[in-house]
């Protein structure tokens, strides 16, 4: 679904600084790329501190200066605070999950200087509450899974040079394509998904952009340390490319092309890691006429790299929505084929954007997956509201999966402060899975 109210605030705006020469002091100590020797959470905090104490008026966004020097002293510093509370009642387990978490972000990017600027952020989840969950990693598996394991991650640090209507962009980043369908950053989780590669862009004036990146690493939301589930990072060579042409106003076709060829992780099953090679080609279209849009899409993919399994499966979307005195609504059918008992794979994706708010549908299952949903969305007030309601059914074979009501109130207080409440009720038809609801508080704060 491609509503915006499914998807909360991206955590990444910089309202002030915080001193760039204390964090640039202190980072280059504390951290390596692709490693971090940081995991403390006294360290943490004592950082954080730290930078508070030393925080200094806001500056414009990524000013561009005359010296070296000043693209640290003129640079951005961004604090952020995301506390949830989770609640999750599934059959089969006879208690249910409560999870209160907090991540705390800390960012800086610096300005630019002759097309070059920099960016390091880590991130910090802790339980501050209830631990009555399985985070995949606390060994708690008496409780249904709420993903979000505690640890002090390094979430991004790269370079960027930028020159014309291009840019590239080496290091650890966010990477997020279209509607993040294939490729995305999992900011629901507490703990993000990002790539460390090597990304290169082009926006020209005649409608045409193009993005490719190499991945060699994807730090996964299980991170910062392997589980006894998940690893909490998959290596490999991944090659991710797109193109976006808009040959009218409002009307836009994509290609793109996502090669994965994962490498093998010691002690997890092929399917946590080799069993997600992949070589994905697909097209897009999304197109608006008047108060009605309209998105289609359409993948095949296959087997790639070491993968034991032999397959070929094919992914579908068509869905339209149409606003009315401020209402939306949307109409939308998608399919996640499979073949030879393997389901169409998108590993990288932001899962939990799609198919329904109570995760049931994160792996693709043998037979494929229909998702017929309908959706409301608009505001009361200052409050946005979205409700929408699924139903699952089996592609390759007769099984009705279940069915799901997912509801959302997001509340944009301020600047710095929102609310969002969100639930979601999946009722099973097919013993394969379980009665599943759940239930969100979220408060986020940024300065």
């Amino acid at each position: 679904m491609f509503a915006e109210s499914i998807v909360p605030p991206q955590q990444d705006d910089r309202q002030r600084s915080l001193g760039a020469s204390t964090f640039t002091g202190a980072a280059h100590g504390l951290f390596l790329y692709g490693e971090t020797t940081m995991r403390s959470n006294v360290i943490y905090r004592f950082f954080l501190a730290t930078l508070a104490a030393g925080s200094a008026p806001a500056l414009a966004e990524q000013a561009t200066v005359e010296d070296f020097t000043s693209m640290f002293t003129e640079g951005k510093a961004s604090l952020n605070f995301r506390y949830r509370y989770e609640y999750v009642d599934q059959d089969g387990f006879d208690d249910e999950a409560n999870a209160s978490t907090l991540r705390s972000r800390l960012t800086f990017a610096t300005a630019a200087y002759k097309g070059f600027s920099g960016l390091i952020e880590f991130d910090d989840v802790s339980d501050i509450g209830s631990d009555d969950f399985n985070s995949t990693a606390n060994g708690n598996t008496e409780y249904p899974v709420v993903a979000d394991p505690e640890g002090t991650d390094l979430n991004q640090v790269w370079v960027k040079y930028a020159f014309e209507d291009a840019a590239g962009t080496l290091g650890r980043q966010r990477i997020l394509h279209g509607n993040q369908r294939f490729i995305g950053g999992v900011a629901w989780r507490q703990n993000e998904q990002t790539y460390d590669g090597l990304r290169a862009t082009w926006a020209g004036d005649i409608g045409l952009s193009v993005d490719y990146a190499y991945v060699d690493n994807v730090n996964r939301i299980f991170g910062p340390d392997d589980g006894p589930v998940q690893p909490a990072d998959l290596k490999g060579d991944n090659h991710f490319f797109r193109a976006d042409f808009t040959f009218l106003e409002h009307h836009t076709v994509s290609g793109y092309a996502y090669l994965l060829d994962v490498d093998e992780v010691d002690g997890y099953p092929a399917g946590r890691s080799v069993g997600n090679s992949s070589d994905t080609y697909g097209i897009e279209y999304s197109g608006k006429f008047g108060p009605v849009s309209a998105h289609l899409a359409y993948a095949d993919q296959e087997e790639a790299g070491d993968n034991p399994a032999e397959y070929s499966a094919e992914y579908y979307l068509a869905e339209a929505s149409v606003v009315i005195a401020g209402v939306k609504g949307t109409l939308g059918y998608e399919v996640l084929g499979a073949g030879d008992g393997v389901g169409f794979k998108t590993p990288y994706a932001t899962l939990h954007k799609f198919q329904g708010w109570a995760d049931q549908f994160l792996a693709t299952p043998a037979d494929g997956v229909e998702d017929s949903y309908a959706g409301i969305a608009g505001k009361v007030g200052p409050v946005s509201l979205a409700a929408w309601y699924h139903d699952f059914q089996a592609e390759d074979s007769s099984d009705d999966f279940g069915t799901e009501i997912d509801l959302v109130a997001t509340w944009a207080i301020n600047k710095q402060w929102s609310v969002q409440l969100k639930y979601a009720d999946f009722d099973a038809d097919s013993e394969r899975y379980a009665d599943t609801e759940k239930a969100w508080m979220t408060v986020n704060f940024k300065i």
